[in-house]
């Protein structure tokens, strides 16, 4: 995934002189004006009978009576044939119905979804994380905070840091594992951990036999990194000035196991994350200057109410601070023979 960059106001005032209040509404306005009143059209719609319709919504048949009345001013138009009590649908009025039936049917099916989604046993939450904690961590917290909410569903997506924000705000995420961890107004974050990066080099590289190195001794290698606008390429951008030099980037990727791979082809050196198991053709070598660590955090919006479902994952998730990434190895991992020197 390769990174990427008003609201009208809709209130409407009306009077009660009738069909001349809504001469001048604007298409977007029909909606706000029409919709407490089109569960009674359809009542009346249903029995076509104004008394039989006002038992079932439980008002007086006199509310009733005006308010459908108040329809048909406000669109202009006769939706009922009038015979007493009874009433028909004019062919504009069947019209109507239908749409009004389907309309309120995608209210009722929205309504039982977001309730069932807050439902604290069977709700779900929608989580986002980095691709790196896809194939082991991410998998291992679930497992365990399902073993006390087995009910509770996931909406999981993978991305980047800037993409699960942007996510959140709009509503498709309710909190994310990111690194590095946003600082922004509109978010609430919490560290949960520390991650040693290594530097990856190929087996028959001229490093391949240390176990530690300082990262200004691969100042004249080609990099493999993530593509720009993700946080670990910052990182090592970052890492790399701090060391000296600015890294020579000749592939860039999506995924860390596929940077794993190209340096395993012998087409350059990687700053990544632990991987959950050892790469056959890379060794892993400890960075010890500059401090090679990425901050791993959670983050949500601030001030948007939790269902219970996410508020139980969002503690779960702070209580396993400094244990999240329990498993990926923070030792080095060897893809050859065993490493010498220091």
């Amino acid at each position: 995934m390769s990174p990427a960059g008003n609201k009208k106001d809709n209130r409407v005032t009306t009077g009660s002189s009738g069909p001349s209040d809504s001469a001048g509404l604007g298409q977007e306005s029909w909606a706000s004006l029409l919709t407490p009143r089109l569960a009674q059209f359809a009542a009346v719609a249903r029995h076509e009978h104004i008394t039989r319709a006002a038992q079932e919504l439980g008002v007086p048949q006199s509310t009733l009576s005006r308010a459908t009345a108040r329809l048909e001013e406000d669109l202009r138009i006769s939706l009922l044939a009038r015979h007493g009590r009874a009433v028909s649908l004019t062919p504009a009025g069947r019209a109507f119905a239908r749409a009004v039936e389907r309309a309120l049917g995608e209210v009722e099916r929205a309504a039982e979804v977001v309730r069932t989604d807050a439902d604290p046993a069977t709700g779900k939450v929608a989580f986002g994380f980095l691709h790196t904690m896809g194939p082991e961590t991410v998998p291992a917290l679930i497992r365990e905070f399902r073993s006390d909410h087995p009910g509770i569903r996931f909406s999981l997506v993978q991305s980047y840091g800037e993409d699960m924000m942007e996510r959140m705000r709009e509503g498709e995420l309710d909190l994310c594992l990111t690194s590095p961890i946003p600082d922004a107004p509109d978010l609430v974050t919490r560290r949960l951990a520390l991650q040693r990066l290594r530097l990856v080099v190929p087996a028959d590289h001229r490093l391949a036999g240390r176990r530690r190195v300082r990262l200004a001794e691969a100042a004249e290698e080609s990099f493999v990194t993530l593509e720009p606008g993700y946080g670990l390429r910052k990182l090592t951008e970052k890492l790399c000035a701090q060391a000296g030099f600015t890294p020579r980037v000749a592939f860039e990727g999506e995924e860390a196991e596929t940077l794993r791979g190209l340096v395993a082809a012998g087409l350059g050196v990687a700053l990544l994350p632990p991987p959950t198991v050892p790469r056959p053709g890379v060794q892993e070598l400890s960075v010890t200057a500059p401090a090679a660590v990425r901050e791993i955090g959670v983050a949500w919006m601030a001030g948007h109410p939790d269902t219970q479902p996410v508020a139980a994952f969002k503690t779960f998730l702070l209580s396993r601070r400094d244990r999240v990434l329990a498993g990926s190895s923070e030792e080095p991992q060897v893809g050859g023979a065993p490493a010498g020197g220091a």
